[in-house]
C-alpha cells in the first residue's frame, strides 16, 4: 500500500518532510502520525490511514514532495497481497527483452549511452534542490553535488544517489589534482579557495522550516514593491490603562493583558475605517477583503509561525488578549492547525518584544501591508513647550506600492495612533 503526501490545505500544493516518526519495520495503528510536515503555513503530523507494518519509506527527511507523490510504502493489516512487491518484480521483467539475455541487452545500452552522453554534456544531471542530508554527505565526502545526476522526484538528488557516488569513487568529487593547468598561481584557483572555505567554516543545512520561509520572503519582495513609513506615538496613558488593569486581569482570567492586545485592537478599528489597507493584489485587479482577520508573527526557536485572529473588529481587547496567548502557546508546542493560520488579510508584528525601536517588515505575501510595533522606550519630549518624560512608541508601516500610496498609508498609520493615545483609563473597554 502506498501512502501519499496529503493536501494539507486549499492552497498548500507542496510540503517538506520534517522527521519521520517512524522507521522502516515499524507496526503502526490507524491514524498513528507518520512524519512531520512543513509547509508554509504550518507544522503537520501525517496520519496513518491504515493500520499495517512500514516496508519502506521513499521520501526522506528534508526532502520537498509534491501533494500526491508516494512518501512511503506499508502492508495492511490483513492484506497478504504486498502490493508493491510483485509491482517492482513485474517491472524488472518487463524490461529484459525476452528474445535476449541479460549481456546482450546490456551492451547495447552502454553504446546507446556513450553515443549520446556528448550531446547531453551540457544538461544539468539534477534540479539543483538538496536536503540537508544530502548536503551534509556531499560535504563530508567532497563530493561536487552539480555532477551527481539526480533519480528522485523531478530530478532531485537522493540519498541513495549520494551513497551511490560514494562506494563507485571520486569521479564526481571536487579534485584538485584533476584540474586543467592554468597559468594562475595554485593559491588562486577556484578549487582551492572552496577547499579553504571548508577547512574554516561550518555548513548548516537549511531545514524545512528556514526554506519555507526563505521562500516566502524572497517571493514577497520579489513579487511586491514595498514602501516604508514611521510615526511616533505618545503611549503614556496606555502605558497607564495596561498597569491599572493587569494584576487583576491575570488573576481573573488565567492570561496575560499585554501592550499588544490594544494596538491589535487599533488596528482593527482603522482597518474598518481604510479598508484598502485590507486587500491583496491579484494579478489584474484589487481584492478588498470584507472580514478583518488579523496575522500575528510568533517566534518559537528557529521558527516563525503566522496565525491568524478572525474578525479581530468584532472582539474585544479582552478577546483579543485571549487570541494572542492561545495561539502563542498552540505555536510553541506546534499545535497550530491549518485553520488558525489561513484567511489573514493583514498582519502585526510586535517586534518590541526584540527590544527593537525602529524597523521595517516584509509584507505577508499576498496582503497589502504589515505594521511593526516597536518598544515602548521613555523618551523626555516637548509638551506645551516644556520638557516632560514620556513612553514613546514608533509604528512602522511596510506597504504594497501597487495598492497603497503615502496618502492613504499615512492617514491609516495616523489613526492607529490616535486611537493608541486615546487609551486612558477613563475611556478604554477592557472587556
Amino acid at each position: 500500500m502506498e501512502i501519499k503526501m496529503p493536501k494539507l490545505g486549499e492552497s498548500v500544493h507542496e510540503g517538506t518532510i520534517e522527521q519521520w516518526l517512524v522507521k522502516e519495520g515499524d507496526t503502526v495503528e490507524e491514524y498513528d502520525p507518520l512524519c512531520e510536515v512543513i509547509t508554509d503555513k504550518v507544522t503537520a503530523e501525517v496520519p496513518s490511514s491504515y493500520a499495517g507494518t512500514i516496508t519502506e519509506i521513499i521520501a526522506i527527511e528534508g526532502e520537498t514532495i509534491e501533494v500526491g507523490t508516494v512518501i512511503c510504502k506499508m502492508v495492511v493489516e490483513g492484506d497478504d497481497s504486498a502490493d508493491n512487491e510483485p509491482t517492482s518484480d513485474a517491472e524488472d521483467a518487463q524490461s529484459e527483452s525476452p528474445s535476449q539475455d541479460t549481456s546482450s541487452s546490456e551492451k547495447p545500452n552502454k553504446d546507446n549511452q556513450a553515443q549520446t552522453s556528448k550531446p547531453a554534456s551540457n544538461q544539468p544531471k539534477n534540479n539543483g534542490r538538496y536536503s540537508p542530508v544530502v548536503f551534509r554527505l556531499a560535504s563530508e565526502h567532497n563530493i561536487n553535488l552539480a555532477d551527481v545526476e539526480g533519480t528522485g522526484n523531478l530530478g532531485r538528488v537522493t540519498k541513495k544517489d549520494i551513497e551511490r557516488v560514494i562506494q563507485e569513487g571520486p569521479s564526481t568529487a571536487i579534485d584538485q589534482t584533476s584540474a586543467e593547468p592554468s597559468s594562475q598561481a595554485p593559491q588562486s584557483t577556484p578549487t582551492t579557495a572552496s577547499s579553504d572555505d571548508h577547512a574554516n567554516a561550518s555548513s548548516i543545512p537549511v531545514d524545512g522550516v528556514r526554506r519555507q520561509i526563505a521562500n516566502k520572503m524572497v517571493q514577497s519582495v520579489t513579487e511586491i514593491p514595498h514602501a516604508w513609513m514611521k510615526v511616533e506615538v505618545d503611549a503614556t496613558e496606555l502605558v497607564k490603562t495596561r498597569n491599572h488593569y493587569k494584576k487583576d486581569f491575570k488573576k481573573n482570567e488565567g492570561y496575560n493583558l499585554t501592550f499588544f492586545a490594544f494596538f491589535v485592537k487599533a488596528v482593527a478599528e482603522a482597518l474598518k475605517q481604510f479598508p484598502m489597507l485590507n486587500s491583496s493584489w491579484q494579478g489584474s485587479e484589487i481584492k478588498v477583503h470584507k472580514d478583518i482577520n488579523i496575522s500575528i508573527a510568533v517566534a518559537s526557536e528557529n521558527k516563525l509561525f503566522v496565525p491568524v485572529i478572525k474578525h479581530a473588529d468584532e472582539k474585544s481587547i479582552k478577546g483579543i488578549a485571549r487570541e494572542i496567548d492561545s495561539l502563542a502557546h498552540k505555536a510553541r508546542n506546534n499545535q497550530l492547525t491549518q485553520a488558525d493560520m489561513e484567511g489573514g488579510t493583514f498582519t502585526v508584528n510586535n517586534t518590541g518584544s526584540f527590544g527593537s525601536v525602529s524597523s521595517m517588515g516584509i509584507i505577508n505575501h499576498p496582503q497589502a501591508a504589515i505594521l511593526q510595533v516597536e518598544s515602548i522606550i521613555k523618551r523626555p519630549m516637548v509638551i506645551n513647550d516644556m520638557i516632560g518624560i514620556r513612553d514613546m512608541v514608533n509604528l512602522c508601516i511596510s506597504i504594497d506600492h501597487r495598492i497603497l500610496d503615502g496618502l492613504m498609508a499615512g492617514q491609516f498609520i495616523n489613526y492607529v495612533k490616535d486611537r493608541i493615545e486615546s487609551y486612558t483609563i477613563e475611556h478604554t473597554q477592557i472587556f
